[in-house]
């Protein structure tokens, strides 16, 4: 899978996308462990992850660069340039390759590739509710019939209006792939590692119909 030249695309939410780009400039975040999340590594483990990747919001790129060196065709994505920066260094240095680029999750269709699986560690738990329904509806444009798209979010509490951090709940799941085009597969229970704790955390798999 080729990806386009670095367009330099601005994002719609650029106050959002200034503090993610910031957390990149200093020390590691704690959501950025070094590795990639031991509930992604699973999947790739049991056959789960199709051979053409997209990896949204993939920060500095720990998970992209994993599975392309197990052989998959990889393309990571974020809004934050200092992120990519430091994926493409990576991949540099490790020879491996992954391919990086600068997007907005919520511009998928104006992208231009088709992939088997879309991956998504804590990505879509940040956005807003009518960002979230957005970036469903992006993920069909990119998204082969058949191919599936793995979300690892922390999760809130059912019935509860607001919760401290970005989190959703197991309602809001359903809801936002209650359309035709999806069939919501499995919610399971898993952790969401941080460097020096870990979150309960929902594991998606949703299958594009």
């Amino acid at each position: 899978m080729s990806s386009a030249p670095d367009p330099g695309l601005v994002p719609e939410n650029p106050a959002a996308a200034y503090g993610f780009d910031a957390a990149y400039r200093g020390a590691p975040p704690n959501w950025d462990i070094g590795r990639p999340q031991r509930a992604f590594v699973h999947l790739e483990e049991t056959g789960r992850i199709g051979r053409r990747v997209l990896e949204v919001g993939c920060g500095t790129g720990e998970l992209s660069l994993y599975l392309a060196r197990h052989g998959h065709d990889v393309l990571g994505i974020d809004f934050a340039p200092s992120a990519i920066a430091q994926a493409r260094s990576k991949a540099r240095w490790r020879r491996v390759p992954a391919h990086f680029l600068v997007w907005d999750a919520l511009k998928l269709p104006e992208l231009g590739v088709r992939v088997d699986t879309v991956l998504d560690s804590a990505m879509l738990h940040c956005l807003g509710e009518a960002e979230q329904a957005r970036f469903v509806d992006g993920l069909a444009s990119v998204l082969d019939p058949g191919g599936s798209y793995f979300l690892l979010c922390d999760v809130k509490p059912e019935g509860a209006s607001y919760f401290h951090g970005a989190s959703l709940s197991r309602s809001e799941i359903e809801r936002l792939f209650a359309g035709p085009e999806w069939e919501l597969e499995s919610v399971s229970e898993t952790v969401f590692e941080r460097r020096a704790s870990h979150n309960p955390a929902y594991l998606v798999g949703v299958t594009r119909t």
